[in-house]
């Protein structure tokens, strides 16, 4: 927000600097009211997928318009799954450029996070997916030389492909506080998902994926001769019975 401010004097105008402590306390104003709403904006993303839905569980990639989402677009952004619990940047908006310090787009969700947070973000991602579901993410960035510390709020809508397949996302990267130098990673502090489907049950992140849980192990029968198991016919006399008996002979013979 700080490249929207003119520092430049008007002509005529004194060149002397004004008194440090209003100019800080002007500088405090500047960012308090240019600061993000990150509630209103989260909360107007949730509404405008809700609206594209029209009825469907889930909506298209294609009804997705810069205009339905102007107050959020510099926030915005779409994802392309490519692997399990992974996705990267089709688009997004000018703040998450600001956060990375260069351009994002063909990067994967992941590079916004610390490595020991990633995981976590993979198994929330697969869901949004999976579910499909909404999550929304609480984050924070610690401070650093040149990093004030940062909150933020990262939201994840499904959507369907061209191809009718859920593997694409909108969401939105909202942060309070300022933005300092790039790149800017963050730790998830906590995460909640959501059904699409009013009432149906949430598909809980949880590490390992989602596959069926593997069958109880059961040790393998023992190979036997079919005819050990078959009853002996009816009628049969001892000697007949003895004369079914195999007799296996060692190389050396028998001693």
């Amino acid at each position: 927000m700080s490249d929207d401010i003119d520092d430049t004097h008007p002509a005529g105008a004194e060149l002397t600097a004004p008194p440090q402590q209003d100019r800080g306390a002007e500088i405090l104003q500047l960012t308090a009211i240019a600061a993000p709403n990150s509630v209103r904006i989260v909360s107007e993303m949730r509404s405008y997928w809700q609206d594209l839905r029209r009825g469907r569980a889930v909506p298209d990639r294609a009804d997705v318009e810069p205009q339905g989402i102007r107050a959020a677009l510099d926030y915005a952004f779409i994802l392309e799954r490519i692997a399990p619990g992974a996705a990267r940047f089709r688009l997004a908006g000018r703040h998450l450029v600001d956060l990375m310090g260069m351009e994002v787009r063909g990067m994967p969700i992941c590079s916004f996070l610390n490595p020991d947070s990633r995981g976590r973000l993979s198994d929330v991602l697969e869901t949004v997916f999976k579910g499909p579901q909404i999550a929304e993410i609480a984050m924070h960035s610690h401070p650093a030389y040149g990093r004030p510390p940062l909150d933020g709020t990262l939201l994840l809508l499904p959507l369907k492909s061209d191809l009718g397949d859920i593997t694409r996302a909108l969401g939105c990267l909202v942060t309070r506080g300022e933005v300092g130098r790039g790149p800017r990673r963050f730790d998830i502090l906590s995460d909640s998902v959501f059904p699409v489907i009013e009432g149906a049950a949430p598909l809980f992140p949880s590490p390992g994926g989602f596959a069926e849980e593997p069958a109880p192990w059961r040790p393998p029968n023992p190979r036997r001769d079919p005819r050990d198991s078959a009853p002996p016919p009816a009628g049969i006399t001892p000697e007949e019975r003895r004369a079914r008996f195999l007799v296996i002979r060692s190389e050396e013979g028998d001693r």
